[in-house]
């Protein structure tokens, strides 16, 4: 658990994050070991010892800077930086002027292998394009980098008078893999902020809904009240103007205002009820489609037909409510099992397990268990949570069998 934990404990677009920016340093280390390793032992030319040491260090500081610059890119995609604009300007500056030094070293006669340059410029001139499409924002620009690259490569060959054949080559090999490589950079940053959008997005989703049940429950409210209101102020204002001329009908319009109070004390009551209870084998098949839905394998089982008091119901039906919020929004889960059982005594146990638990919080712990064990407490009921063996977190709901009612056994589906 120890060695896996920085894995696991990651959510889904943490894991598309970290893989994609140890892609991006991977790509220094291949930078390193086919063009500096190849520069490194391309021979000396004209008795210069010294020229593929030069190159190979040139290479390897080329290539940490530009993956220096690509986790900086990486991070203006996701909006925790502004864009690298001097970084960039720099990387390209330092790419073409590199590549322009080591062609002057061939043409000089400097290189002891002719391959050498070539590959060096293509390198470099590949790999810094691909970390450029990062700090580009839209496709139209970064369909001109591949471009831009072969014809720079190709005019600074033959600007140093080599032959044309081999500038042709050398362009046409830099515009396809400097495309290529630009496609799959371009590619891997746009992927990263669409799979942080819909994670902002399913947050988003989970805040609408709490709102839009806060003004359904508001709507309740107000029809149930709003009448009742109106009928009481009006009466009352009735019973004050009969009350001042003295006639005995004020008596009856209060005892109506009353009558009318307790009506509406015991309307908002039901509101309040219906609001606060939970249909267990609703909430049940509710959690079974949500995690489906959210692409979990959710395995559900529970015997139909239970003889349950509504207190019981109701404070099962919030645990299986508030553990299938907690699968959704904490962790990545791909697998979730719930379990309600009864035992001799009549007892109910209500189990909810999945993988991917989520990290220890480094806070105090939420009101939803406080508030669920509150709920159990009133049934002399018990609430567990917490990780298991196998990566696994497993919430446990207990009811005494008083409590929980009469029990019919029938056969259990799944």
């Amino acid at each position: 658990m120890k060695l896996s934990g920085w894995w696991k404990n990651r959510s889904s677009a943490g894991k598309v994050e970290l893989y994609t920016r140890w892609s991006f340093h991977f790509f220094v280390v291949l930078e390193i070991m086919s063009i500096g390793l190849a520069a490194l032992g391309s021979g000396t030319g004209k008795g210069s010892a010294w020229v593929p040491a030069v190159l190979f260090l040139t290479v390897v500081a080329h290539s940490v800077l530009v993956g220096f610059l690509s986790s900086r890119s990486l991070d203006w995609i996701l909006g925790r930086r502004e864009r690298p604009v001097r970084l960039a300007v720099f990387v390209t500056v330092l790419t073409a002027a590199t590549a322009l030094g080591v062609l002057g070293m061939r043409a000089a006669g400097l290189t002891g292998d002719p391959a050498a340059a070539p590959a060096l410029v293509a390198g470099m001139t590949c790999f810094a394009g691909g970390t450029l499409v990062l700090c580009l924002r839209k496709v139209r620009q970064m369909r001109y980098v591949a471009p831009a690259a072969a014809a720079f490569a190709g005019l600074a060959y033959l600007a140093f008078g080599l032959p044309a054949a081999e500038s042709a080559g050398l362009a046409v090999g830099v515009l396809l893999t400097c495309a290529l490589i630009c496609s799959a950079c371009g590619f891997s940053g746009w992927l990263l902020d669409t799979v942080y959008e819909l994670d902002r997005a399913r947050e988003v989703q989970a805040q609408l809904a709490v709102a839009e049940e806060r003004l359904r429950f508001g709507r309740d409210l107000h029809d149930v009240m709003g009448r009742n209101l109106a009928v009481i102020a009006l009466k009352s204002e009735l019973a004050v103007q009969l009350a001042r001329r003295e006639r005995p009908e004020a008596v009856d319009q209060m005892v109506e205002v009353q009558r009318i109070a307790r009506e509406s004390q015991k309307e908002v009551r039901d509101v309040v009820r219906g609001y606060r209870e939970a249909n267990l084998a609703v909430e049940l098949e509710g959690a079974r489609g949500v995690l489906h839905a959210a692409g979990m394998d959710c395995l559900v089982e529970y015997e139909q037909g239970r003889e349950l008091p509504a207190e019981a119901q109701s404070a099962l039906g919030w645990v299986v409510r508030e553990a299938t919020t907690n699968v959704l929004r904490h962790g990545d889960a791909r697998s979730c099992v719930i379990r309600l059982t009864a035992g001799p005594s009549g007892a109910l146990t209500l189990v909810v397990e999945n993988d991917g638990a989520p990290k220890a919080p480094a806070g105090p712990p939420g009101s939803g268990l406080a508030g669920l064990r509150e709920r159990l407490a009133v049934l002399d009921g018990t609430l567990e949570a917490g990780p298991v063996d196998g990566g696994r977190f497993r919430l446990r709901a207990q009811i005494p069998g008083p409590a929980a009612g009469p029990i019919r056994e029938l056969e259990a589906q799944a």
